[in-house]
């Protein structure tokens, strides 16, 4: 346990809610996972602008906080501080928090299950890789002692997965995980096999038939048998008086459930693995390139929404049926590897030093598989270099699906993967995976370096952390008072500032009655690119809404403002193109063609337009200054947070979209300039 992460740790659970919000925590290869009993006690936005931690998301009903590759040691902290849990608290009886659907309880179950096992898979692969090298090159004989024994270092992992299973399922259905592993030993015996093998019948007591099925490898049938057994145990906890539960518990839990193990579950387990392993046949043989299709392009997305979780163990079972995977590894290398060679080229290419930084670091990262840093850090809030590695991603993909390669062993998806591309005594789907690299690579490279002449040509939206010379010269440190518009000087308070009091009045004229300079702009009509500030408060940077949609410009450019009053008004000549059913958004179009739009609040949808208010309809023509929403500032922000996203959702017919205000701020400042190709 390293205490270089105590502090790291201690915040992050301090901005999640305390442990007293943790219902349950875990981590994956780059993540902590977090199930809280109020997800709206987090600071999410906190957590984001932290030292430490690359990004946060709440996917699949987890709430997740990206680290990096040292997540293990955060964990181990967190742990520690958090500290042992009740079942009935962390999840192993009524459950608290949100309610779930049932896509999110799967993924997280699957999850949950496969997870843990993914370092002993790994190291297994990487045992098979050797030994697939050592006799290819002739080092050893595949009829030695030598390599008899090097299998056997390498099987133990596969030949025993239901026992591994049994013990994370356990873990994560809150049943006992001694009792779980018994159970899977039970189905794993030599003696079961050996029944199996003499082909005769067997029944229980006479009575009972048991199917002959041999257990060893499976996936299926150890998953469905725990299921049931965490609710057998814990009727058993409940029924047996506590002086005699020590004992009776166990051993009814032994007679029930190796019962049912043999007469009913793995039976029917047995035959829905059976029924995977046709459904993976039929796909090698008739439509071996939509999986690697599927998953080389669409991984990142998959990854961002916590899908993957649900189709990674896909290949695991396949290779626990056919001894080789080809429905995730493929697809899921080239994906790693474009996302890699894409963050790299923005590295290449950037001015930003800070960004120049972090797509170094992240791009080797990426190289080697772990791509949660370049995803999150680099690609999702750039866009154009995600497009071009999703693009790369699936043709690497396609080639590797066209020419049947797989691979032999589970491991890493980066490039020491491709030594798991080596078995059968062949280097067939070594070669071809080594092709279907250098093309993810390729076509995500160039198509990457093609897009970044034109959104890498001039300085993107400031964001915070950037220099003084890159930031627009309105925003930098030192700007003369006399230079700034009237309204933004210090000492004017929010209340002393004029605005506009109703639908159709131009702030210009306002401004001017109240004897106010009126700020620079003209006419509001917006041909020149510049944006007026169509609320009173305080300008942010997307970074600082704490959305991972709005904050990663998913939606387009733009900015966030915390308002100081329930008001919306219009930031420039145009027409009203959209008012949302709930009322909580509202979008206008310039005379020359910019598309914004205005979100009130975050998660704002779900009041279903309570305290919403709108003053116009769509088709409605608007002028610079005009009332467009009234919103109650206090009602909606008991239970929502109520920054505005302010976004140009057309920003990509623009070169260059630049904050030019932050801060206090007033309706009918200049806040954004933007400058058309």
């Amino acid at each position: 346990m390293s205490k270089e992460y105590e502090g790291l740790a201690r915040e992050i659970l301090d901005k999640v809610g305390g442990k007293e919000n943790v219902l349950d925590v875990y981590h994956c290869q780059t993540r902590l996972r977090f199930r809280l009993a109020d997800e709206r006690k987090a600071d999410q936005a906190g957590l984001d602008s932290m030292d430490g931690v690359a990004k946060v998301l709440i996917s699949g009903g987890v709430f997740q906080v990206v680290i990096g590759t040292h997540v293990k040691y955060v964990f181990e902290e967190i742990d520690r501080l958090v500290g042992p849990k009740k079942a009935e608290e962390s999840g192993g009886g009524k459950q608290g928090g949100p309610k779930r659907n049932p896509a999110e309880v799967v993924i997280d179950f699957v999850s949950g299950t496969f997870q843990p096992i993914i370092p002993a898979l790994s190291g297994a692969g990487m045992v098979k890789a050797l030994l697939a090298l050592l006799v290819v090159f002739e080092l050893i004989d595949n009829q030695s002692q030598t390599y008899y024994l090097l299998n056997l270092f390498a099987d133990g992992v596969f030949y025993y997965l239901p026992l591994l299973l049994a013990v994370t399922e356990a873990q994560k259905l809150k049943c006992n995980p001694v009792l779980a592993a018994g159970v899977a030993a039970i189905m794993l015996h030599p003696n079961w096999a050996a029944l199996v093998t003499a082909g005769e019948a067997v029944h229980f007591f006479q009575i009972i038939p048991f199917t002959l099925t041999t257990y060893t490898g499976s996936v299926i049938p150890i998953i469905l048998v725990v299921l049931v057994q965490a609710y057998v145990e814990k009727w058993l906890d409940r029924l047996i008086p506590k002086a005699v539960k020590l004992v009776f518990v166990p051993m009814l839990t032994f007679l029930i459930m190796g019962t049912l193990a043999f007469s009913v579950l793995g039976p029917i387990g047995s035959i829905l693995g059976n029924g995977l392993g046709v459904f993976f046949t039929f796909l090698s043989t008739n439509a071996s390139w939509a999986p690697a299709v599927v998953i080389g392009g669409f991984l990142p997305l998959m990854v961002m929404f916590g899908l993957h979780n649900g189709v990674a163990p896909l290949g695991v079972m396949q290779m626990a049926d056919l001894g080789y995977d080809s429905i995730f590894g493929p697809g899921c290398v080239c994906s790693n590897i474009a996302q890699g060679v894409a963050c790299l080229v923005v590295c290449l290419r950037t001015k930003d030093g800070k960004l120049k930084q972090i797509a170094g670091s992240a791009s080797v990262t990426g190289l080697m598989g772990i791509t949660e840093p370049a995803l999150y850090g680099v690609n999702l809030p750039k866009k154009y270099p995600l497009i071009a590695a999703m693009i790369g991603g699936g043709c690497g993909g396609l080639y590797a699906g066209l020419t049947h390669t797989h691979r032999f062993a589970t491991g890493s998806s980066g490039l020491p993967a491709v030594l798991l591309y080596i078995g059968d005594n062949s280097m067939t789907c070594f070669y071809n995976i080594l092709i279907a690299l250098v093309i993810s690579a390729v076509v995500s490279g160039v198509l990457t370096y093609l897009l970044s002449l034109k959104f890498e040509a001039a300085p993107a939206l400031t964001r915070k952390g950037e220099s003084q010379e890159e930031a627009p010269a309105s925003a930098r440190k030192g700007e003369n008072l006399k230079e700034a518009p009237a309204s933004a000087r210090k000492g004017e308070s929010l209340e002393e500032a004029p605005a506009p009091t109703g639908k159709g009045e131009n702030r210009q004229e306002v401004l001017a009655a109240k004897g106010t300079a009126v700020p620079e702009g003209g006419s509001g009509a917006c041909e020149d690119g510049t944006i007026y500030s169509p609320m009173n408060g305080e300008i942010i940077t997307l970074e600082e809404i704490g959305d991972g949609v709005f904050s990663a410009g998913v939606l387009g450019q733009g900015c966030g403002i915390r308002s100081a009053e329930g008001k919306v008004y219009v930031p420039f000549d145009g027409e009203v193109i959209l008012v949302a059913d709930t009322k909580h958004a509202i979008g206008v179009r310039s005379r020359d063609g910019m598309e914004i739009m205005i979100h009130v609040g975050l998660e704002t949808v779900e009041l279903g337009g309570e305290g919403f208010d709108p003053v116009v309809k769509t088709g409605d023509p608007v002028t610079k200054g005009q009332l467009l929403m009234n919103f109650d500032l206090e009602k909606i922000g008991e239970k929502y947070p109520t920054v505005t996203a302010f976004l140009i959702t057309n920003s990509f017919a623009y070169q260059s979209v630049s904050l030019v205000k932050q801060g206090r701020s007033q309706v009918g400042e200049v806040m954004i300039k933007t400058e058309k190709p």
